[in-house]
């Protein structure tokens, strides 16, 4: 089982220019990822793990009314890409 502790930073990850997002802070280690229109496509949170800092994926499901985890990768331009090709 791997332990997980949830990182505390607040300076957004710095993505590739490719990106075409922006990040905008939701609370310590949690960004809301816009696209170019300002719509919100998902959540972007750093997660510290045993092997370094991971960024997890999450998209708001409607109809549960909750968040749902896409995924776990270890940079946030590929978190990102997930978010932008899942909408």
């Amino acid at each position: 089982m791997t332990t997980v502790i949830e990182a505390r930073s607040s300076d957004a990850p710095t993505l590739t220019s490719d990106a075409r997002v922006r990040l905008v802070t939701a609370a310590p280690s949690l960004w809301r990822v816009l696209d170019s229109g300002g719509i919100v496509i998902g959540h972007l949170q750093q997660v510290a793990h045993r092997g370094g800092i991971r960024f997890r994926a999450r998209r708001f499901h409607r109809p549960s009314q909750a968040f749902r985890d896409i995924g776990e990768f270890w940079s946030a331009d590929e978190a990102v890409e997930c978010l932008r090709f899942a909408r």
